[in-house]
């Protein structure tokens, strides 16, 4: 990684900030009519570069009673029907911008874990926590219908263990190694605009 990525995660947080303020608060009314019985931004701790815990900031999508997962399925009674539309369109991740700033987390990057996942990270694997926590990357965009799929499935925990999570670790692996800064433009510009790109020979 160069300091242009550290650069540029920071100017372009700093103005999405700036130009996407209207719709934080937006977004910070709804939740606060529709869902009057809890905290328009739910805080959670996760792993970090190097392994560092830092605190991420999300609108809250959920009700505040609820047993809790690390996983979300599709479907699910503890997502309230404002929620669903913002996980929809990524609008509950708005808030990383201010994490992204913190330089906490980057643009680009492995999804940061719960410490229960990062801790079952062994050998090779553990270079993850070399990277800074994205709001996307390659493992986001292959898996940014996550929610359906594990809806799909018996059994959406032991799939998400024994199948997904495996296989977020060798995209993730694959960027440590295979980074570049023209790489993490084409990601962000998919993520925001849905589209495909050929990754590691495979679309995602």
């Amino acid at each position: 990684m160069t300091i242009s990525k550290y650069i540029f995660d920071r100017f372009i947080s700093l103005l999405g900030l700036l130009f996407l303020w209207p719709v934080l608060l937006i977004v910070a009314l709804l939740i606060k009519i529709n869902m009057p019985d809890g905290p328009v931004i739910f805080r959670q701790q996760r792993v970090g570069k190097d392994g560092r815990l830092f605190t991420m900031y999300k609108f809250r999508t959920m009700t505040t009673r609820h047993g809790g997962s690390s996983i979300s399925v599709a479907g699910e009674a503890r997502i309230t029907p404002l929620g669903k539309v913002l996980r929809k369109y990524k609008l509950d991740e708005l808030p990383e911008l201010w994490n992204v700033l913190l330089a906490d987390m980057s643009f680009v990057g492995p999804r940061p874990d719960v410490p229960g996942y990062a801790d079952c990270l062994q050998g090779e694997n553990r270079n993850i926590l070399r990277l800074r926590p994205g709001i996307t990357g390659p493992a986001s965009l292959k898996y940014r219908n996550e929610e359906q799929l594990l809806a799909q499935v018996d059994n959406p925990q032991k799939y998400n263990d024994e199948v997904i999570f495996p296989d977020k670790v060798r995209l993730n692996l694959y960027y440590l190694y295979h980074w570049s800064f023209l790489g993490d433009l084409k990601m962000i510009l998919c993520t925001v605009f849905g589209l495909h790109m050929t990754y590691n020979n495979e679309t995602i």
